[in-house]
């Protein structure tokens, strides 16, 4: 077991004996805190990480000491700025993951996303993401969660529908070539994206091929407000909070942004690709 998840079980296990110091099952809690029960078994037993706002909401609602809710704040805090070693964090399950970065989501008005690789999770079609848990599956030795991970990736689509929230997407061409699924999901993903691109409160670009980028894409990331920033590599998922870091990923996917294809010019790639996949695979 990680530093990481004995931490994060620490934690959970504190929340589970306020919670019962308090009289209150965890039903009770969630229906006070709004949550779904789910959510309470989760973070009490270490399945999800709690949040600064979890832990506030959770302390308030069980009537914990302030010296208790700053110490449970510490752990919380120290847990989400420290680099989460993926192949422990699979191996608590593929839709727990799903749920963690739900929570994320609901917390954020403005999303920029830079994938060089990959489609974005908000952006894929069912049959796309599951072809792609599979493949993190068998990476990670990951729990076998695929059905939930899928549904649970879906549900978080939901809030593309929010126009409360802006959301701005850009991908290399590369990432929309790179062939996780086959070709008749590639073609349903792709319809996605031309669909996903007319929403009022979306932006998706596109970087193509032969256009000059403005700094080598090695890895994806993602900017939630102007509170964090999201890195994943091969074995660590890196969260940073300093206000220089998210500074200059601000301005990494503003580069990468002045580089893209939008509307009509982008969606124009995107079917450029489609077609070829028609024509590939006709033969």
């Amino acid at each position: 077991m990680t530093s990481f998840q004995q931490a994060r079980i620490d934690l959970g296990s504190q929340l589970r004996q306020l919670r019962e110091g308090a009289h209150l099952s965890g039903k009770e809690l969630a229906e006070r805190l709004r949550w779904q029960p789910s959510k309470v078994s989760r973070l009490e037993n270490a399945r999800q990480t709690a949040t600064e706002d979890d832990v506030v909401v959770w302390a308030q609602a069980v009537r914990a000491s302030p010296d208790t809710t700053d110490g449970l704040l510490r752990q919380a805090i120290a847990l989400l700025e420290r680099h989460d070693d993926w192949k422990q964090r699979h191996r608590s399950g593929l839709a727990a993951i799903q749920e963690d970065v739900r929570d994320l989501e609901s917390r954020t008005k403005l999303f920029r996303v830079f994938e060089p690789g990959i489609i974005a999770g908000l952006l894929q079609t069912s049959e796309y993401a599951r072809h792609v848990f599979r493949k993190v599956k068998r990476l990670y030795s990951a729990a076998d969660q695929i059905d939930a991970a899928v549904r649970v990736r879906m549900q978080r689509q939901e809030i593309l529908y929010d126009r409360t929230r802006t959301f701005r997407f850009v991908v290399t061409e590369a990432a929309l070539r790179t062939c996780l699924a086959p070709p008749e999901v590639m073609r349903g993903q792709f319809d996605r994206l031309l669909a996903v691109s007319t929403l009022p409160n979306v932006d998706f670009g596109v970087i193509p091929f032969g256009t000059e980028l403005p700094s080598n894409p090695i890895n994806g990331f993602w900017i939630y407000n102007e509170a964090m920033v999201a890195v994943a590599t091969m074995t660590k998922d890196l969260t940073l909070r300093d206000p220089d870091d998210i500074a200059f990923y601000v301005r990494a996917f503003d580069d990468y942004a002045k580089a893209a294809e939008f509307d009509e010019t982008g969606r124009e790639v995107i079917i450029g690709i489609l077609n070829q996949f028609r024509k590939q695979n006709s033969h």
